[in-house]
């Protein structure tokens, strides 16, 4: 039913319907839920053109700062200004609240699991989690083995990637627990936003996330090295080619630190310095954005021209700090992330707050035949991929498509899950002059140190393509701003 159905909607909505998905607008009835009712009244006040006015004024902004991504499948060129919808997603209190407490709860047990199977090795000893699962895992380092970690904080940010069902329940579709990316656009969406619409922002009662480089850079000081009082603190970069390279030069003037390169970087007697033009500074704690195989071409990929030498010795004896932790890639796995509610059972006692979406293990012949059996209605997932890739959605896959991961799975059925089609909740977007349903998700940004934060509210990112259930900025995606109210 379209909401155009309705007396007295302006042309601006006459496109909107949800379909079948939970709308984050509408509740049943059609009308408007009660945290939306501000945003809806005023969206109906507008004159027609000035929403296009206002998204002019926002590509503007991201234009003039550089805000851009890289594609590097894009045959029309990589850089692009980050796509953006200026409707915001508002959450409640009493959501955020649940979100909030799952969080602290996931993360907590996915670092004491990481601790567990680098040291004592419990969780897989008492067949909580299959021990050839844990160690056949792409992103396992053994070098790990028997390392100490400040505070036995592996993840010190992870970014978890959220999805609303049907029945309004959240769920946890993955954990990104290396280098997630994203928080910049979650920060830069605020400062348009406030911009676009400041009269309705003023009025919601948002909470602020304007902290959140202030929080990092606190939750890096509490990580560094034993009786380090006055930490040195770098943001460890790729380079300029970099498809985050905007986030990382963002963050690290947001926090006051030095961007470096793995060329500005050396390490001596087991302690890492930077080049300064004042000489060599000690280096205590690196925010690392580089992946665990480029970051030590001694000890990982002997070619990387982006890492340093000798860093994972100095790391290793404790001289300097990685946040995030080498190794955690273990731990968000897509294949572990089944296993996610057992570790929350076994280290913390307790029921999960926030629960996975069913998943198939392809390493499990029923299991297996069943996806075989159903690529046409499942999602295929490789283990250790991000970012959309080596993804098949199977009801808007071909059928070459299905035969080609049905001949990957067979050869190599740890490599893969599957998951239901999820039909991801649908919020109102601004999209050629009319507003759209289109379907998105919640990446919240987690930090860990000496306490659990999360700042109130995520990277909502969208899938902007009608139809399409695809939200990575590099698969077409876009964001918007995520408004979590006051009481």
């Amino acid at each position: 039913m379209s909401i155009a159905t309705l007396d007295g909607h302006p042309e601006l909505l006459a496109s909107y319907d949800p379909g079948r998905a939970y709308d984050e607008l509408l509740q049943a009835g059609r009308e408007p839920r009660q945290h939306y009712q501000g945003l809806y009244q005023h969206l109906l006040s507008l004159p027609p053109d000035e929403l296009t006015h206002r998204q002019s004024a926002a590509d503007l902004s991201f234009l003039n700062q550089g805000i851009t991504f890289t594609v590097y499948s894009s045959a029309e060129g990589t850089e692009r200004i980050f796509p953006y919808d200026l409707i915001p997603r508002i959450i409640t209190q009493g959501e955020w609240s649940t979100i909030d407490r799952g969080l602290c709860q996931r993360i907590t047990a996915l670092n004491l699991f990481l601790h567990d199977i680098y040291h004592e090795g419990k969780i897989v000893k008492d067949g909580v989690v299959p021990m050839d699962m844990v160690y056949s895992a792409r992103h396992y380092r053994r070098e790990m083995r028997d390392v100490t970690v400040p505070r036995g904080v592996y993840v010190a940010v992870d970014g978890t990637d959220l999805v609303r069902v049907d029945n309004g329940e959240f769920l946890v579709l993955e954990d990104n627990l290396r280098v997630p990316s994203g928080v910049s656009y979650m920060l830069v969406n605020r400062q348009v936003m406030k911009r676009v619409f400041p009269r309705q922002f003023r009025n919601y009662g948002v909470q602020p996330i304007a902290q959140y480089g202030q929080v990092l850079l606190t939750t890096l000081q509490s990580l560094a090295p034993v009786h380090v009082d006055d930490p040195t603190i770098v943001l460890l970069t790729p380079g300029v080619y970099n498809s985050a390279y905007f986030e990382h030069t963002y963050l690290a003037r947001q926090m006051g630190i030095t961007l470096v390169e793995g060329s500005d970087l050396l390490v001596h007697d087991n302690y890492v310095y930077m080049r300064t033009t004042a000489g060599l500074e000690r280096v205590d704690v690196i925010y690392r954005r580089v992946d665990d195989d480029y970051l030590d071409p001694l000890v990982f990929r002997p070619d990387s021209s982006l890492g340093v030498p000798g860093l994972f010795n100095a790391y290793r004896a404790g001289n300097v700090t990685l946040a995030n932790a080498v190794g955690t890639g273990v731990a968000d796995d897509k294949a572990i992330y089944v296993y996610v509610p057992r570790i929350i059972r076994y280290y913390l006692g307790e029921d999960p707050i926030l629960h996975n979406v069913e998943t198939y293990l392809m390493t499990d012949d029923v299991q297996r035949r069943h996806v075989l059996d159903n690529l046409d209605r499942l999602v295929v997932k490789a283990v250790g991929e991000s970012g959309g890739y080596d993804m098949l959605i199977g009801p808007h896959s071909t059928a070459e498509q299905r035969e080609q991961y049905r001949r990957r799975i067979t050869a190599q059925p740890r490599n893969y899950i599957a998951q239901p089609t999820l039909n991801l909740s649908v919020a109102p977007c601004f999209i050629d002059g009319r507003v759209e349903a289109r379907h998105i998700d919640l990446r919240p940004f987690v930090l860990s140190g000496e306490e659990t934060t999360i700042v109130p509210g995520g990277l909502t990112r969208v899938a902007l393509r009608r139809g399409s259930l695809v939200v990575n900025s590099s698969q077409g995606g876009g964001s918007k701003d995520t408004w979590v109210l006051n009481e």
